[in-house]
């Protein structure tokens, strides 16, 4: 199984910050990941 670059905590805050309202494609942008691998 290949080896998450982001760890637990990192993932759910950046799932949080999109609850909060932010938009996906500035957190996206913010933390290096494409909009693809957000919505998978």
């Amino acid at each position: 199984m290949k080896k998450s670059r982001f760890s637990e905590h990192q993932i759910i805050a950046i799932l949080k910050s999109v609850e909060a309202g932010r938009t996906a494609r500035d957190v996206c942008r913010e933390y290096g990941i494409s909009n693809g691998t957000f919505y998978a």
